[in-house]
């Protein structure tokens, strides 16, 4: 950390989902579960962060991430906090949908309001302002902890759309362009008031390559010519 005050903050992806791998928009409470690649995906995150001093884990009400965290829990014994706040963007009248041009337009809402465009809805659902007021809510509370090193497992248009607006040295054009892959890893520092720089993107699996999704449409994670 760059001082004694800053807060690390890792936002993780969750591990690959059924929804995943069929290409479905699935944003809604419980969700999925885990795939067999998705366990194993989780199963390497604890390795990769084994030199990290974890502090605490927060997880989403949704599912996927509880499964995602557990590899985690066990290893630094650290129960999860559930956060509402750093759940998947609601996909609206999208959900559950298969077709490329509604996973395009869910895509281009999310990096929409990065680009501030906030008053823009979801169709069928809530606008950019009620997406960043209930992650910075969670964040904030995040920090007020104070908490030195905290990994948080959410979401994949959640994270990169966040981080997008609220993360220094992190470019819209550039991270719509480079998918966020289930375990893929966005590592910041910093604090709400004076802001956030970014540490490092890990667009692929933090366990490494060889975890790669390499089936289906991934909506939430890919990449889009923006």
């Amino acid at each position: 950390m760059a001082d004694h005050e800053d807060m690390r903050l890792s936002l993780l992806r969750h591990g690959q989902t059924p929804s995943n791998v069929a290409g479905l928009l699935d944003t809604l409470a419980p969700g999925p579960g885990l795939t067999p690649l998705g366990h194993r995906q989780a199963a390497a995150v604890p390795t990769a962060l084994q030199e990290r001093p974890i502090d605490a884990l927060v997880v989403s009400p949704l599912l996927r991430t509880h499964l995602t965290a557990a590899p985690l829990v066990t290893t630094f014994g650290k129960e999860p906090v559930v956060m509402e706040g750093v759940r998947e963007v609601e996909a609206g009248a999208l959900e559950m949908g298969a077709d490329p041009t509604q996973h395009r337009t869910y895509v281009d809402t999310v990096f929409a309001w990065s680009r501030g465009q906030v008053d823009l809805c979801m169709p069928g659902g809530s606008d950019g302002r009620a997406f960043f007021d209930r992650f910075d809510d969670a964040v904030g509370r995040i920090a007020e902890q104070g908490w030195e090193d905290v990994v948080v497992v959410s979401h994949g248009a959640a994270i990169r759309s966040w981080a997008c607006a609220r993360v220094t040295g992190v470019d819209v054009a550039s991270v719509a362009r480079t998918p966020l892959a289930n375990t893929g890893m966005v590592e910041i520092e910093g604090d709400p008031d004076s802001g956030w720089r970014l540490l490092g993107w890990s667009s692929g699996p933090i366990g490494g390559a060889h975890l790669l999704n390499q089936d289906g449409s991934d909506p939430t994670g890919e990449a889009v010519n923006a």
